[in-house]
């Protein structure tokens, strides 16, 4: 059936503070099929996470022996326990038909662009300026000043990197915001570089 949507890869980033987690508890409600990506740690569990939910935990045998088998996108030791992105779940999810959705940073748009390109489609987002994210993140009283004030230098520097992605939403009103990236979500699944040519050309004539 020609008009099958496909399984592919949804790219979020954008600075702390930017509204991607609320952005994307309403695009949720309007999109079938999606598996957000986690990552894969041998750390324990803290209190009140899940696995399969916050972490997949596993042991450091099996994240080693993956990494023997070249199953994560990246990887990385930090403080003597491993994290990385299984490609385990991510290639069961695209097998399905699912849109797999990262929220990563741009270091982490780029990896995965430069491995999986013909299937990413991504989207920088971002405040109307960088005054309403201080605001933001202000507002939101969880976080001591110094972490605001180098959040705050972060997004300085990535936002430099908005044209290196796909669509660009500037999440004014979240309202208004929404809807675009539902938009892009849908339009995400029936990119031409997802269907092979011969088997689209053979069922179409």
């Amino acid at each position: 059936m020609i008009s099958e949507k496909k399984g592919a890869i949804l790219i979020l980033s954008g600075p702390s503070g930017c509204g991607k987690s609320t952005l994307l508890k309403e695009v949720y409600k309007d999109i079938g099929d999606y598996y957000f990506s986690i990552s894969t740690t041998t750390r324990e569990p803290r209190v009140g996470e899940e696995n399969g939910i916050d972490y997949f935990f596993v042991t450091k045998e099996e994240f080693e022996k993956d990494i023997e088998d070249n199953n994560f996108l990246e990887y990385a030791l930090v403080h003597d326990n491993y994290y990385g992105t299984s490609l385990k779940p991510i290639n069961k999810a695209l097998e399905e038909k699912k849109l797999v959705i990262f929220d990563i940073d741009v270091q982490g748009h780029e990896l995965v662009r430069n491995k999986l390109d013909s299937i990413v489609t991504s989207v920088f987002i971002t405040t109307p300026s960088l005054k309403v994210l201080e605001d933001r993140l202000n507002s939101r009283n969880t976080d001591e000043k110094e972490v605001i004030e180098n959040r705050v230098k972060n997004a300085k520097v990535e936002v430099e990197y908005f044209r290196d992605y796909d669509y660009l939403i500037i999440n004014d009103t979240l309202e208004e915001a929404s809807k675009q990236l539902v938009s892009i979500a849908n339009i995400t699944r029936i990119k031409t570089k997802l269907f092979d040519k011969d088997s689209i050309i053979s069922s179409w004539l």
